[in-house]
C-alpha cells in the first residue's frame, strides 16, 4: 500500500490491513484491481445512511496502480457510476498531502474542498459527488 494511504488509514484509527478488511466487510460493494494477476488496489462504498442517501467511497492502492493513469481515468467513471447505483451521495476525506488522489478524484467528477480539517495530526480535505 502507498505510504500516503497507510498514513490515511492510521489517522482514521486503523492499521492498513485492518482498514482493508473493515472496508470490505462494511461495503455494500467492493472490488479488487488486479495487475498481472496481483492485487494492487481495493475500493468500495460503505452505505453510511440509507435514509439520507449517503455513502462513503474508499480506495487504497499500491504505487504500481498510480503508474497506470490512463487505466485509472478509463475505468474510474464506470466504477463511480456503479457506486451511485443506489443513488448515494458519495462523501469522504482525503489527505491534503495526497495530491495524486486529489487530482484523480477531481478528474472523476468529485468536488474537493479547499478547507482542511485535522484528524489525529493529519490534515484532510472533504470530497463529494452527487448521484448522476
Amino acid at each position: 500500500m502507498r505510504a500516503i494511504d497507510q498514513l490515511e488509514c492510521r489517522a482514521m484509527g486503523r492499521e492498513p490491513k485492518q482498514a482493508l478488511r473493515a472496508g470490505i466487510a462494511a461495503s455494500a460493494r467492493a472490488w479488487t484491481a488486479l495487475l498481472d494477476g496481483r492485487a494492487h488496489a481495493m475500493f468500495g462504498v460503505v452505505v453510511e445512511s440509507v435514509l439520507s442517501g449517503e455513502g462513503v467511497p474508499w480506495f487504497l492502492g499500491t504505487d504500481e496502480v498510480y503508474r497506470h493513469p490512463r487505466e485509472l481515468l478509463k475505468w474510474g467513471p464506470g466504477i463511480i457510476e456503479r457506486l451511485h447505483d443506489s443513488r448515494l451521495t458519495l462523501r469522504n476525506l482525503v489527505s491534503a498531502q495526497n495530491s495524486q488522489a486529489i487530482r484523480l478524484l477531481e478528474r472523476w467528477g468529485f468536488a474537493v474542498d479547499d478547507e482542511e480539517q485535522d484528524v489525529r495530526g493529519v490534515m484532510f480535505r472533504r470530497f463529494s459527488k452527487e448521484p448522476c
